[in-house]
């Protein structure tokens, strides 16, 4: 059998093992079962993000080659900073109760960053563009992430939000690229993802709205309407994967790390998950007023 093949499917294996047992009570039970209330699935959660945070911008660094300036050491101190006032949110539960006007010049800054990678690539050959960049790319979308799920201290619950953004994600992926190999004729985005075409992205959308169907019916304590979610999952879930092809085609770059052998790096499995986090997170907000 190819090695190649056997290193993907162990690490793959790995990595959607440790993305349930850090986004279910599973990971929680796991280890309090060895040692009773060593610790809270809330903070397995966080150490989750806030290492794919760490590491995505360590690559993201990488990827757009920052020069010597001082932008090159501001970029970290930043994205702490930004970090640790959502994790303030997050620990307070004041994602869930309050609602900031600040968040939507956040998430509208997500869309500039997609725009200007786009069509104003030129700015991010400066390493202040590289600096603001990588700050909204990584570090916003992650943060965003941490308002996803509900969670309670006292009787240590919580909520499967992200696990079943997790598993539209992949079958949005997975429904696409079959859709697009038996019927794909007409090219998305040739220049950036050959791969991909319409008839695979309508595959993805229609195949992945059923699946979100059977979330909505089988999961209704979760937060919003799933087929909603499904909807937005699928429509925004190739994009992310433009958005980072793009990215490492502006800068001459295959993959963006290799720490999960056989599959590239943080931003190359999770480019997806950056897009669509910020916006499943905005939808939560919206339909909290509808």
């Amino acid at each position: 059998m190819d090695k190649n093949l056997i290193q993907r499917t162990l690490s793959g294996i790995v990595y959607v093992a440790v993305i349930i047992l850090c986004t279910t009570p599973l990971g929680a039970q796991l280890i309090n079962s060895i040692s009773p209330d060593l610790v809270k699935q809330q903070y397995l959660y966080y150490g989750l993000i806030t290492f794919l945070m760490i590491v995505g911008s360590w690559e993201c660094v990488k990827i757009m080659k920052f020069g010597n300036g001082y932008e090159k050491w501001v970029v970290f101190p930043v994205i702490l900073v930004i970090f640790y006032m959502f994790s303030k949110r997050y620990f307070y539960h004041d994602f869930y109760f309050n609602f900031r006007l600040s968040e939507i010049l956040a998430l509208a800054l997500i869309l500039i960053a997609v725009i200007t990678l786009f069509k104003y690539a030129n700015e991010l050959y400066f390493d202040s563009g590289k600096l603001i960049f990588t700050v909204i790319y990584v570090a916003l979308p992650f943060s965003f992430a941490l308002g996803l799920p509900k969670f309670s201290t006292y009787d240590n619950t919580f909520s499967l939000e992200v696990l079943f953004l997790f598993v539209l994600i992949w079958s949005s992926d997975t429904f696409a690229y079959l859709t697009g190999k038996f019927f794909g004729k007409h090219k998305m985005a040739p220049k950036i993802s050959p791969k991909k075409t319409w008839e695979g992205y309508i595959g993805g959308v229609v195949l992945t709205l059923v699946l979100s169907y059977f979330v909505e019916h089988y999961q209704p304590e979760l937060r919003g309407n799933w087929m909603v979610v499904g909807f937005l999952v699928a429509a925004f879930a190739p994009l992310g994967d433009l958005v980072e092809s793009q990215l490492k085609r502006n800068f001459a770059v295959k993959d963006s790390g290799n720490i999960i052998p056989g599959h590239g790096g943080v931003l190359d499995r999770l480019d997806s998950f950056l897009i669509c986090a910020p916006v499943v997170y905005l939808y939560f907000i919206l339909e909290k007023f509808i």
